[in-house]
């Protein structure tokens, strides 16, 4: 088991379970700046039983991949392959993480999903709403955090290596119970935790453990380290739960069919309490971390839903940029004019040298310029703010000083922003898209609260604004802050049923219009019903119960920085 009183003994049990399982593990997220202390762990990796290959977030397709090589091509008058580090299983090491884009993220996560590779993520991240696509997030077994360990704290943390050895001879014959498995399932769970590959890396990590420990069985131990290294980051469900049930509430009666004996008889995994796993799983990080890894995970969320409008660079329109050295990968555009002017001076030497002296031309990879533009468009943010009763006693003012705080930066970015509220019987529209701060801020200030929540007519106009932006060639992005009871039909009357249906249904056309939405639940308590909503609308949902304006700003600010 890990000690509680001893950090680096998190570290050291993280790191010789990656080294006996790596494959299973599938890797290690590291978040750590550098220094010292994150050399001690990744000088440890070397006792992975992979070859280490060390990349950056602008490793291009053909080095991982591999693909046709061109100047070598063209010199010797024949196709030549490159071979790329995924064609054999390897341990790569993604240094400055938070830094890498979607596409990389998603063709790493395809080679994780394959069999034998290893990803360890080196996150530097400095603030909250940075760190790792959700992608790699989902898919990495285990975390670290090294920012509160002190240099006196640490050991070398390298294996044994004749330990690691046996442990790996041990692996093959170590296999979970049907109990133990469901008893991880259902933590996981209980610890609102989505994702189905959370359990099966929990029993890749137990088994890990145990063979580590010289076990000769999967031990209750062993399920609470796996708990510890692999639920405790992902949790989004702290203690609220047991907040809500009720003092008087009876226990659970076991199945008639079964004493408690004969459970334990069949499978000794069905006497291990959930509330074990879960209290391992929730006391290996301190509350601090939890919060400040749930708020990254909604920015994070928000910047992937409103990223566009700002300035891109690309290769294919826009403003001219200066062509830039590149490596040639698939959709990039050579620069003619600019390949020659650098080929050009290398000519006759390279002619002299040639195995083909009658070439006319010879071109290296060194050569090689890439075109690059940027594209900028104007962007509007349309806030569809609840003013109804329920909203405006839970949150209404704290979404106002929010929205306050973004208007300043948007105003800086010479952003639009468009204002609407919701209360009473249906929607207005009280500023249509607009950069003056001051008349914003002034409507804004005026949004009275109280009566119903015409929901559905708040997305109809949401949505029409939008499409008007977006006819003028606007980039439009909608922020819905609500608590989601909705009660008011489109016609004005109080019908529960109906306001959820149009809701329900207005909320499939925004999705089918392709406008980004971010779901605000700024409710005391998150409500499934808006999930549900934005599970619709494919939008980010984003429960804040329990934070000021200035932390929730700091969420939907992610939308302006995307």
């Amino acid at each position: 088991m890990i000690p509680a009183d001893d950090p680096w003994g998190r570290v050291e049990t993280a790191l010789a379970c990656l080294a006996v399982d790596p494959a299973g593990l599938r890797g290690l997220w590291l978040r750590a700046a550098v220094g010292p202390v994150r050399d001690l762990v990744t000088d440890a990796l070397c006792a992975l039983p992979l070859t280490l290959r060390r990349i950056h977030p602008t490793i291009g397709d053909d080095a991982l991949q591999g693909g046709l090589d061109l100047p070598a091509t063209l010199e010797s008058g024949r196709p030549v392959m490159t071979r790329g580090l995924l064609d054999q299983p390897c341990a790569l090491i993604l240094t400055m993480a938070e830094r890498c884009p979607p596409g990389l993220a998603a063709r790493l996560a395809a080679a994780l999903d394959g069999r034998g590779h290893c990803l360890v993520a080196l996150d530097e991240a400095a603030a909250p709403d940075e760190g790792l696509p959700a992608g790699l997030t989902d898919r990495l077994g285990l975390f670290l955090d090294l920012d509160g360990l002190a240099w006196g704290q640490c050991r070398p943390a390298l294996p044994d290596p004749a330990r690691l050895e046996a442990a790996r001879e041990r692996l093959g014959d170590l296999r979970l119970t049907p109990g133990q498995l469901d008893a991880l399932t259902r933590a996981a769970a209980e610890l609102g935790i989505a994702s189905l590959r959370a359990p099966l890396l929990a029993a890749a990590a137990a088994r890990a453990h145990a063979a580590w420990q010289g076990h000769e069985a999967i031990s209750e131990a062993d399920l609470k380290a796996a708990a510890m290294l692999v639920f405790a980051h992902r949790a989004t469900v702290q203690d609220e739960a047991a907040e809500d049930m009720p003092e008087d509430a009876p226990p659970p009666e076991p199945p008639p069919d079964a004493t408690g004996e004969e459970a334990k008889a069949e499978d000794p995994g069905q006497s291990i309490p959930d509330e074990m796993l879960v209290e391992a799983a929730l006391a290996a990080l301190p509350r601090d971390l939890l919060e400040s890894l749930a708020t990254g995970r909604a920015a994070r969320a928000a910047k992937a839903a409103g990223g566009s409008g700002a300035e891109q660079s690309g290769n294919r329109r826009g403003r001219p940029l200066p062509s830039r050295h590149g490596a040639l990968s698939q959709g990039a555009r050579v620069d003619i004019v600019a390949t020659l002017r650098a080929a050009a001076p290398w000519q006759p030497l390279r002619r002299r040298d040639s195995l083909r002296p009658g070439a006319l031309l010879h071109i290296r990879g060194s050569d090689i310029r890439l075109r690059r533009y940027r594209e900028t468009s104007d962007r509007v943010l349309v806030f569809a703010v609840d003013a109804s009763g329920s909203a405006a006693f839970a949150r209404l003012a704290e979404a106002k000083g929010a929205i306050e705080l973004l208007l300043a930066q948007a105003y800086a970015r010479r952003d639009h922003v468009a204002l609407l509220s919701f209360r009473g019987s249906r929607a207005e529209l009280l500023l249509p898209p607009t950069r003056s701060l001051v008349q914003t801020k002034r409507r804004l200030a005026g949004v009275p609260g109280g009566g119903g929540t015409p929901l559905a007519s708040a997305l109809q106009l949401a949505m029409a604004t939008a499409l008007q932006a977006k006819a003028r060639g606007l980039t439009p992005t909608i922020a819905l802050l609500t608590d989601g009871r909705g009660n008011i039909a489109l016609d004005g009357t109080a019908d529960r049923a109906r306001a959820e249906e149009e809701s329900q249904r207005l909320a499939r056309q925004l999705r089918q219009s392709g406008t980004p939405v971010i779901v605000i639940d700024v409710a005391n308590r998150p409500q499934p019903a808006l999930f549900a909503l934005s599970q619709i609308m494919d939008a980010p949902y984003i429960a804040l119960p329990r934070v000021d304006a200035r932390r929730l700003s700091t969420v939907l600010g992610a939308a302006l920085d995307g």
